[in-house]
């Protein structure tokens, strides 16, 4: 059959179509925004808010210090290394204003992760909070950065409450190694000297033109950055917001005139919640509320209270630890018209207490890094499909093949691939593995995960095609883990695998064959990793061998231990 993904019944009140030419380049919108909600709020961090002219001086001060007292030029890029604050939107739109390509950089990452992607991309200038900066100290000699600056968690705040959070945060920064970086440059300070002055449009402004570098390690390998245009980013940008513009079943737009306010908990640094706040949400005039570290529950829910929230976006284990407190339930749910969902499998039974406690359901989605992300996503009007993920968005195209490359029929199993304007130019530097991530003709990208697509276009993701792990919505690759924890020197083989986790969606399970004599503790491997790999990524499970299943040509056969760990969960499940 041809590639079919909503086969005429696209739910209702969402369009078929949008307008792909509506903007050369991502700055163009980021522009329009700015010039028509001038007095409207956009970014709410700890208790202080600032409108989109307010970003929109500060980006142009950014944007100034870059083109006159650096040796940036456009097509450079600069890494953004911080939480969520309103330094991030700040510096991103800067960027992108002065025509620096962006790479959004995990905070977490350890010193090996942050030296490999800073050199992979060609990172030339780095803004990182000042509480990761003794890694940077560390690390820069090692790396082409030739610019630093550093920013604190109160920076953009007014004085009075800069000093308490300051204040507040004191007992943190004293167990922060201190960093010793002469030549940087403080994010605060350079803002104030510029203020006011001007900047050269210099945006790289054609369709095909890269101007973000956003890591992925696929499904094998070290992690590999995704290409994306303006075009690309535009597309998702557009067809992520045309969800929001959905209209009810009296043909009512379900996002009224007034301005919506969005709860950000989720990392800016994180394709999805970059794409969705810094730029959908922006483009549309709505408010976001910046969550800085959404595993603080309390304060991320004292964050929320001062609003009639209208929208949020998180993932399972995010939705099942607000409702489990007692003060979650206290706030104010009657503003609320959707809640999205992404990153990691939804829970039905998460999604039933969900609705049941807020009024409102979550609209689970799909997407992976390489488009932008979002491929399909559920409406929002209470036609979401629990054990869906959507319908393809608008110019998107799904198909499901099989190991010989055939497309399957409707309802049947099969590698999920992807056709659409959000679809990634390739991998950064890495001609080889573009080519393997797409369809023999080029047309179609792999994403390596098993679905299936039913007569109205909903699409359910049922397995995975690879052997990637998924920890908190965060892509995590047995090769990493591997390659780190063989470095110990008792150590002779490993294996890691994903075992279903009821907090994070999977945990890394880690089998372990030492030398003969050795005994080694799950504690002491933890240990060892702490410093090599970033939190999510060092292994939660242990079980040590003598020998690895292995392939006649000595390939480890991680199925093989899948298959006995849910073995063994289920004999332990059954003598319980």
């Amino acid at each position: 059959m041809e590639a079919s993904f909503w086969n005429g019944k696209r739910a209702p009140g969402i369009s078929d179509s949008i307008d792909l030419s509506q903007y050369n380049s991502a700055v163009e919108a980021i522009e329009e925004a700015f010039s028509q909600f001038a007095d409207r709020p956009a970014f709410t961090s700890m208790g202080h808010t600032l409108t989109y002219q307010d970003i929109d001086l500060y980006s142009a001060s950014f944007a100034h210090f870059i083109q006159t007292q650096t040796s940036l030029k456009a097509g450079d890029a600069i890494a953004i290394q911080m939480l969520n604050t309103l330094q991030y939107p700040i510096a991103i739109y800067g960027a992108l204003r002065a025509g620096l390509r962006i790479v959004n950089t995990n905070p977490l990452y350890t010193e090996r992760e942050m030296i490999h992607q800073f050199n992979d991309s060609g990172a030339k200038a780095l803004l990182c909070m000042d509480i990761f900066a003794k890694s940077v100290e560390n690390i820069q000699s090692e790396t082409n950065l030739e610019l630093v600056i550093t920013t604190t968690l109160a920076d953009m705040l007014p004085n009075v409450k800069r000093i308490l959070i300051n204040s507040a945060v004191k007992h943190i920064k004293k167990m922060v190694p201190k960093y010793h970086l002469p030549e940087a440059l403080c994010f605060r300070k350079l803002l104030k000297q510029h203020l006011g002055k001007g900047f050269t449009p210099a945006h790289l402004n054609e369709p095909n033109d890269t101007v973000v570098l956003q890591y992925t390690g696929g499904t094998t390998g070290v992690a590999k950055s995704a290409e994306l245009t303006n075009s690309n980013i535009i597309a998702n940008m557009l067809q992520a917001g045309s969800v929001m513009l959905q209209h009810d079943e009296n043909g009512q737009p379900m996002m009224k005139d007034e301005q919506s306010i969005m709860v950000a908990p989720l990392p800016l640094y994180h394709i999805y919640s970059f794409t969705v706040h810094l730029m959908a949400f922006f483009r549309m005039g709505e408010h976001s509320v910046l969550i800085a570290n959404p595993r603080d529950t309390e304060t991320f829910i004292k964050a929320m209270k001062p609003f009639k929230i209208t929208g949020l976006m998180g993932l399972n284990t995010l939705f099942v630890s607000l409702m489990e407190s007692p003060s979650f339930k206290e706030l104010d749910f009657s503003g609320m018209k959707f809640t999205l969902s992404g990153g990691t499998a939804l829970m039905d039974d998460t999604a039933n207490r969900w609705k049941a406690m807020t009024g409102v359901g979550i609209s689970e989605a799909y997407g992976l890094t390489e488009c932008s992300p979002a491929v399909c996503m559920n409406p929002i009007n209470g036609l979401e499909r629990l054990g869906t993920v959507g319908q393809a968005l608008q110019h998107t195209a799904l198909k499901c093949i099989d190991a010989l490359g055939e497309e399957v029929p409707v309802g049947e199993r099969g590698e999920l691939c992807v056709k659409g304007p959000q679809v990634m130019k390739g991998y950064w530097n890495r001609p080889k593995a573009t080519r393997e991530s797409f369809t023999e003709d080029g047309q179609w990208l792999l994403t390596g995960d098993v679905a299936i697509i039913d007569e109205d276009g909903y699409i359910s993701i049922v397995d995975r095609v690879k052997d990637m792990i998924i920890v908190s919505g965060f892509n995590v690759f047995p090769n990493e883990i591997e390659a780190v924890v063989s470095e110990h020197p008792d150590i002779t083989n490993c294996a890691a695998i994903g075992v279903p986790d009821v907090k994070t969606g999977e945990a890394v399970k880690l089998y372990i064959v030492t030398h003969e004599g050795v005994t080694l503790t799950g504690e002491e491997i933890r240990a060892f990793c702490k410093d090599k790999l970033t939190g999510y990524k060092i292994p939660r499970q242990f079980e040590f061998r003598r020998e690895l299943p292995m392939s006649p040509v000595g390939k480890i056969l991680r199925r093989k231990l899948k298959d006995d760990s849910l073995e063994d969960a289920a004999a332990a499940k059954k003598s319980a």
